[in-house]
């Protein structure tokens, strides 16, 4: 079991003493696609899995859910957040075991979705129908010191509903001087690369545990493709996620880093419950 850099009231110790260094931009990995965004005292929450649900679901299935981190905080300790988003429906980015706690701790928390999957987000976090906000390919919105925009995430295609909305988002998240990439989860497609350039990206947290580029089994970028998106981009920083949750679904950074290296392309990994600050 791997043991989180910061957990529980270390980790709640590490936020506090951030919300000190103001005009900074803070982020916290979580586990998988999951980042806590500080600035300025306002808290977004990106894709929290913070739960066994999913361990506990296929426990007794041929495709065991095996934990290979411990969990960094239960969701209920996190009293402070603003805002929370999914970018899709799968249970490690939608987790009513993470979201119903989560919302009885934050009565007045956003919820920030893709409209195509409002009518589920709403069912598994028990949330007030006023708490959620649906957005879909190129739609916005603020709350608080964020604004949210969203574009397509190919998982692994571009899907959408019966009435053309996205099933699947990733969110350009703004807040301050800052701009923030939280892909979900996706493969590279066209047009994907030119539109982060033009929102001149300080920092892109992408997945890693996508399979070989011919297979593509888990529909998510490899380390090698995230590392040349993050390069096409122009992204400042790029992070790696989704790996080191499941034994069945995880990837080693390793390829990802080389490939950093090799193309100079600026890159932080992160351990779980570690915090990262960039300055303007």
């Amino acid at each position: 079991m791997i043991e989180p850099f910061l957990s529980d009231d270390a980790l709640l110790a590490d936020i506090q003493n951030a919300r000190g260094e103001g005009g900074e931009l803070h982020v916290w990995w979580l586990g998988q696609s999951g980042f806590l965004v500080q600035w300025n005292g306002q808290h977004a929450l990106l894709d929290p899995y913070l739960s066994d649900s999913l361990t506990k679901k296929y426990a007794a299935t041929d495709k065991p859910h095996v934990r290979m981190s411990r969990r960094v905080i239960a969701p209920e300790r996190l009293d402070f957040i603003d805002v929370v988003s999914s970018s899709h429906v799968h249970t490690d980015h939608l987790d009513p075991e993470t979201l119903q706690p989560l919302f009885s701790a934050n009565p007045d928390l956003n919820f920030i979705v893709p409209s195509g999957i409002n009518f589920e987000a709403l069912k598994r976090a028990k949330c007030s129908a006023n708490a959620l906000c649906g957005l879909d390919d190129g739609a916005s919105v603020d709350v608080g010191c964020f604004r949210f925009e969203a574009l397509p995430a190919a998982h692994n295609t571009i899907e959408r509903d019966e009435v053309g909305r996205c099933k699947f988002l990733g969110y350009v998240v703004s807040v301050g001087p800052f701009q923030i990439y939280h892909s979900g989860d996706t493969l590279m497609y066209d047009g994907l690369d030119e539109r982060l350039k033009a929102m001149a990206l300080d920092l892109a947290l992408l997945p890693i545990n996508g399979d070989v580029p011919e297979r593509h089994v888990a529909g998510n970028l490899n380390g090698t493709e995230a590392a040349n998106l993050a390069k096409a981009a122009e992204a400042r920083m790029v992070v790696p996620c989704h790996y080191d949750m499941f034994e069945f679904n995880t990837a080693s950074p390793d390829e990802f880093v080389a490939e950093c290296v090799r193309l100079g392309q600026t890159h932080r990994v992160l351990r779980l419950g570690e915090r990262m600050t960039i300055e303007k």
